[in-house]
């Protein structure tokens, strides 16, 4: 069975801070990372987890190894990509030794797992809270999915293509998506488009390709669909998403959320 987990938007802050004074990101993330190695003995095989981006809130050395040091008890490997709250060459520096980072250039990857590809694409532009894949990522993507041939592909981004209906989040959202979504229609094999930035689990179909935003461990943005509705947070539940490869009835990527936290039960259903 083919299966991994994603986890996204930890804006993990410096020690003795809470993300815009409200959320406590870190223990949200420790959590998360708790919860999954909890979860894991019921998940069978579970290939990796991937981070989404908006690893940390400003980008900064400390934050990062913050982070690191947070992910270093995950009992899974990772890679991650970098979001708008990232700051491309601190996250270089800090993933200098693992082998999915590039040595210069966008942050991109591809890793193939059992039935899967999975390909990390870059849609960070420094200093612009929505996102861009650039020309380099545009090549990457046509040769990754050229390589595949008809493997099944889910294209990990930060930003999402998709609309939400939560309008100060849609201004921000993959601003050149439509160039990528031409070129996932043209894949011949199942394609999923997972994403974050918004915090909030979303789910669309355009054309073939599902889109795929996931909630956060920590905060989430606030959702109202008014047009003029602030951008707010939220101190919802967080959670992480696990993704599975199922055969039957037919093969198909299956989602579902994991809970971040300690819920009573379980307990056998009792008529």
């Amino acid at each position: 069975m083919t299966s991994f987990i994603q986890i996204t938007d930890t804006h993990i802050v410096p020690k003795g801070y809470l993300a815009y004074q409200r959320s406590d990101t870190a223990t949200a993330l420790e959590c998360a990372v708790s919860k999954i190695n909890q979860s894991l003995p019921l998940l069978g095989s579970v290939d990796c987890a991937i981070v989404t981006g908006d690893l940390t809130d400003h980008g900064s050395k400390e934050e990062y190894e913050r982070f690191k040091d947070i992910m270093s008890a995950l009992e899974l490997p990772y890679l991650a990509i970098p979001g708008n709250h990232d700051d491309r060459e601190a996250m270089r520096d800090a993933f200098a030794k693992d082998d999915w980072m590039p040595k210069s250039g966008p942050i991109h990857w591809r890793r193939d797992i059992g039935a899967l590809t999975l390909i990390g694409l870059d849609t960070l532009l420094q200093n612009a809270h929505y996102g861009e894949l650039s020309s380099d990522g545009f090549a990457y993507a046509d040769s990754m999915l050229t390589e595949i041939g008809d493997r099944p592909v889910v294209i990990a981004t930060h930003h999402p293509w998709m609309s939400t209906g939560i309008h100060a989040m849609d201004a921000d959202k993959l601003r050149n998506g439509a160039a990528l979504m031409e070129r996932l229609e043209a894949h011949p094999a199942p394609v999923r488009m997972i994403s974050g930035h918004v915090h909030r689990a979303i789910t669309t179909q355009i054309g073939k390709v599902t889109c795929q935003i996931a909630p956060a461990p920590c905060h989430s943005v606030q959702l109202d669909h008014r047009i003029d509705a602030s951008n707010d947070l939220i101190l919802e539940p967080g959670a992480v998403t696990v993704y599975t490869w199922l055969s039957d009835p037919s093969a198909n990527l299956v989602s579902d959320e994991l809970p971040v936290g300690a819920y009573p039960g379980p307990w056998p259903f009792i008529e």
